[in-house]
């Protein structure tokens, strides 16, 4: 496990997206897999800083987003499907039929869930972008004493609610599920770039990277990997030494 600190979040995102435009560069038809929230935003900006620059073309990348919320519609201005578009897709050249994330509106999600794990199967993952959850969960997996290999649906729990209600109107209307990759579909990816920022973040980070590897922490497990690069703000890498 390869870690940095960075003294200023702008540092850290143009280090993040760097690594992404050189695999793409490397090799055009690269497979990403992306994540939402707050804290890849500034990411996305320096990857359309670069493509502005013609310093990188999507036209041949497919992705793969991490996670969707059941029952929003994807023009819901709080769905990741409208997230992404605003954020990346609608400002570089990718073609929308290249791009996915789990359909949270599907009549049958165990049968979303397998359609989802069958594209990943068939075009794996070249590097996939993580947040972490102040629980510890990525994508959304939830701490629990089992966590499903595959792409499932979730019931998020009261503490991931409270950090979501910040984007809607009322906390009623925070989604209660959510339809994400699972921890074994993650752990496929062949480089895993974990970025985190802030000081409320920092106990999680320590816990979830140098402690016990468990599924009560769900980002423990990426301390099983061959190849991951965390990348921390100064706050968020306070208690990393």
């Amino acid at each position: 496990m390869e870690m940095i600190i960075f003294d200023t979040q702008q540092e850290l995102d143009a280090y993040a997206a760097e690594l992404i435009i050189n695999i793409v560069n490397e090799k055009p038809s690269a497979v990403l897999g992306l994540a939402t929230g707050s804290t890849p935003i500034g990411i996305y900006d320096k990857i359309v800083e670069s493509y502005n620059e013609k310093k990188v073309s999507f036209k041949e990348v497919t992705t793969f987003n991490l996670d969707e919320y059941v029952g929003l519609k994807p023009e819901n201005d709080q769905s990741y499907t409208y997230y992404m578009n605003k954020h990346l897709f609608s400002h570089i050249d990718i073609p929308s039929d290249q791009t996915h994330l789990p359909n949270g509106m599907a009549q049958d999600i165990e049968e979303e869930s397998a359609r989802y794990d069958t594209m990943l199967d068939a075009q794996p993952v070249d590097i996939q972008l993580l947040g972490l959850g102040h629980n510890g969960h990525i994508g959304f997996n939830e701490p629990d004493v089992n966590l499903p290999y595959g792409t499932h649906a979730v019931k998020l729990k009261a503490e991931t609610l409270e950090a979501n209600a910040r984007f809607f109107a009322s906390m009623d209307e925070v989604p209660k599920y959510a339809i994400t990759m699972g921890v074994g579909s993650i752990l496929k990816a062949n480089t895993i770039v974990l970025a985190v920022r802030g000081a409320d973040k920092a106990k999680i980070v320590k816990e979830a990277l140098t402690g016990p590897i468990t599924t009560s922490v769900p980002a423990s497990l990426l301390q099983t990997h061959a190849r991951v690069i965390v990348l921390l703000d100064r706050e968020a890498g306070r208690m990393m030494g």
